[in-house]
């Protein structure tokens, strides 16, 4: 692999560099992302991480790190699958990518090298020698097998692909005769609903990816306007339906007492911020003005940020999504050493006194659902009637609570909502599922 002059510089005890060389670690298991991470920055790497193997291709293409380090168990595709595909595209055909794996037998490093992987490590990882190897492998080194092995390697490797996808489907048919006989319990519709459409959905995500991947798509888009539209649009609404699967998955979650919280260290106003970044859009299309200032949010608590800005999203789409265009909504926050407060306020058309506990109830919907819209920002927009439930689980589950105070209901006037939440500084004290 050709390296410019400055990388080449790069050693492990002593790096004079401008620029770290980067490494892609594709791994599912937390602890051993954070190992490597911590290791190889150290070591004076950039690294890059990713939990599933279609995010690790993603980052790739993105980053183009100058190694990559691949579990082969992942989520979605095997660390294999992932090295076959990109060495099919020609900015990967002399990348390094490295196996980091538990599976120590010789045949499962034959079909890794078969499978195009430049070098084969396994786990546990050693501290010690693993940015030595790392830098070997940078270096021009690899692994070698013999012919004969290779051919067998890539005998037995096709047959893996095939026995995992009918293993897919086999546990697909099992997974759905499981839930059918689950129909009968109250409350599994959700969790059934989402079960049957998350394993073809993310079948479809996976295939629809490949297909605009394929060389000849790629060109047949570019040179085609009404196929980009297409395309758009179908990744569109992929997306879309992951999202109300997540919704669903979610709302089951708390409905059982099994809300997961990764309890650590959070800067609120930074979880904010990205929240509200990520709905510019929205704005801009409504003409609704979001205020909103950092500076003026705590410094630190401890929560889960994922959720908490789950929460918080749910909270600004539901104030968007009824107030006229031309609206306001105001997004703020205050604290003392136990409690942290924050307030989303919009001058939208207000929400009815008898309304105002049952919106937290799940599939709760304002208005008349013949009515129904699918955008969930769209002034008086659709969606599942889960928003509100999904913000109270979370708030319930970090030991908080929510509420809402409004003069009431009137398109005209204007009132507008208040929904107002209190978050302990530490919800540690706090298991999930309990407020």
């Amino acid at each position: 692999m050709i390296q410019s002059a400055a990388r080449q510089c790069l050693t492990v005890g002593s790096r004079m560099h401008t620029s770290p060389q980067t490494i892609l670690y594709i791994e599912d298991d937390p602890a051993s992302r954070s190992l490597v991470s911590r290791t190889l920055t150290h070591a004076g790497y950039r690294v890059l991480v990713a939990e599933r193997g279609l995010e690790g291709i993603d980052i790739a293409r993105r980053e183009r790190p100058d190694l990559i380090l691949t579990d082969i168990n992942l989520p979605d595709l095997s660390g294999r699958e992932v090295t076959t595909k990109l060495r099919s595209e020609p900015q990967f055909q002399t990348t390094p990518i490295v196996a980091l794996t538990a599976q120590s037998l010789h045949e499962f490093r034959d079909m890794a090298l078969a499978a195009g992987i430049t070098g084969y490590l396994t786990k546990p990882i050693d501290v010690e020698t693993l940015p030595q190897r790392v830098e070997y492998y940078l270096r021009g080194g690899r692994d070698t097998i013999e012919q004969e092995k290779l051919t067998e390697a890539q005998v037995r490797y096709a047959q893996e692909v095939v026995g995992r996808l009918e293993d897919q489907i086999r546990e697909l048919e099992s997974a759905n005769s499981a839930l059918r006989r689950l129909d009968k319990m109250k409350d599994t519709f959700i969790q059934l609903t989402a079960h049957e459409l998350r394993t073809p959905l993310t079948l479809v995500f996976g295939y629809s990816r490949l297909i605009e991947d394929a060389a000849p798509i790629r060109a047949l888009v570019n040179s085609d306007p009404n196929l980009q539209v297409l395309m758009k649009g179908l990744q569109d609404s992929i997306k879309r339906m992951q999202d109300i699967i997540n919704e669903i998955l979610t709302i089951s979650r708390i409905m059982t007492n099994q809300i997961d919280l990764s309890i650590a260290p959070v800067h609120p106003g930074l979880v904010a911020e990205r929240v509200v970044n990520n709905l510019l859009p929205a704005l801009q299309t409504r003409r609704v003005t979001l205020h909103f200032d950092r500076s003026t949010w705590p410094e630190l608590m401890r929560g889960d940020a994922d959720l908490l800005a789950l929460a918080l999203a749910n909270l600004l789409n539901n104030a968007i999504k009824y107030t006229p265009d031309g609206g306001h909504v105001y997004l703020t926050a205050s604290a003392d050493d136990q409690v942290i407060r924050f307030s989303v306020k919009d001058t939208g058309i207000g929400i009815a006194p008898e309304e105002q506990e049952r919106i937290f109830e799940r599939f709760h919907t304002a208005g008349d659902t013949t009515l129904h819209s699918t955008s969930k920002v769209a002034f008086l927009g659709g969606g599942l009637g889960l928003g509100l439930a999904i913000c109270k689980g979370i708030i319930e589950a970090h030991g908080g609570r929510i509420w809402v105070e409004s003069d009431g209901y009137d398109p005209e006037r204007l009132p507008g909502s208040e929904f107002l939440v209190e978050l302990p500084v530490d919800s540690t004290r706090h298991p999930a599922g309990k407020s």
